[in-house]
């Protein structure tokens, strides 16, 4: 099934994974006038160093909303405790539910090896409920699907128990300024939390100007680096002389566990 605007959903396990996978992708998507989803499966709540969880729950929501303000993309934001989540049946028959409303041709979402418990357990969800999309009788309140959408892993560096597998590079030179806005929009995390996880605090200026272009530069240091070790299938994809030249990309791997996508297919659900 494709629709003639492709309607696109993201899941992170927490609210911000899904812009720092998919951000610069997710703009090309909205900037071409389709529909982009981002779920977060956990409500972020642990994520701080000094804020309550309770306070935490309020303030990530209203991150989230900036950032649909900022991009237009539809936000939803799950209320699962960050660092709990499991794949328990209610939470698998929840996520089904989710993806069966909005109906998309393609999902991206985290791969099932990762050092986080919530990333790996949302990639096991979406795994455990691919198939059951399309079975009446589970999560009956909710009808079923009758095709199977695309599913595709974000990037990673994780090598055990398997490396990630380049399958589609995508150039992001043109929107990895709107990312990097996205990004800022999740102030308690890249300004205060991750920081302080990675013993790095002292590095954010203390200027809000500053901070973004000091947030800039890190996400522009990583998506070079992906597009460093994407560099045969950005030439494959845009050609040789284009493709030595991308700046900055994003890289998703296909997931056994949805529609196949061949070669000849991935320009009608990359269209960029």
């Amino acid at each position: 099934m494709i629709n003639e605007k492709l309607r696109i959903l993201a899941i992170g396990a927490h609210p911000d994974d899904c812009e720092y996978h998919f951000g610069g992708t997710a703009a090309k998507y909205l900037l071409a006038g389709h529909i982009v989803r981002f779920v977060s499966m956990t409500n972020g709540n642990a994520g701080h160093q000094t804020l309550s969880r309770k306070e935490l729950v309020a303030i990530r929501a209203e991150e989230t909303r900036r950032v649909s303000a900022l991009t237009s993309v539809e936000y939803e934001v799950l209320d699962n405790d960050d660092g709990n989540l499991t794949t328990n049946l209610e939470t698998r028959d929840m996520l089904i539910a989710v993806i069966r409303r909005f109906k998309p041709d393609m999902i991206f979402t985290h791969r099932t090896n990762d050092y986080h418990t919530d990333h790996r357990h949302t990639g096991l969800l979406v795994q455990d409920a691919s198939f059951l999309l399309g079975v009446p009788l589970a999560c009956p309140e909710v009808p079923c699907l009758r095709y199977m959408p695309v599913i595709l892993s974000f990037f990673d560096n994780f090598k055990k128990p398997l490396r990630f597998q380049i399958d589609i590079a995508v150039d992001i030179s043109d929107t990895i300024a709107l990312k990097a806005l996205m990004l800022d929009c999740h102030r308690s995390q890249f300004y205060d939390w991750l920081p302080w996880v990675e013993r790095m605090e002292n590095q954010v200026p203390a200027e809000d100007a500053d901070k973004l272009n000091w947030l800039t530069e890190n996400v522009q240091s990583r998506d070079a680096a992906i597009a460093e070790q994407c560099l045969d299938k950005l030439k494959q994809r845009y050609g040789t002389e284009r493709g030595e030249v991308v700046k900055y990309a994003e890289a998703f791997e296909i997931s056994e566990y949805g529609a196949p996508l061949p070669e000849d297919k991935i320009a009608n659900y990359f269209p960029f």
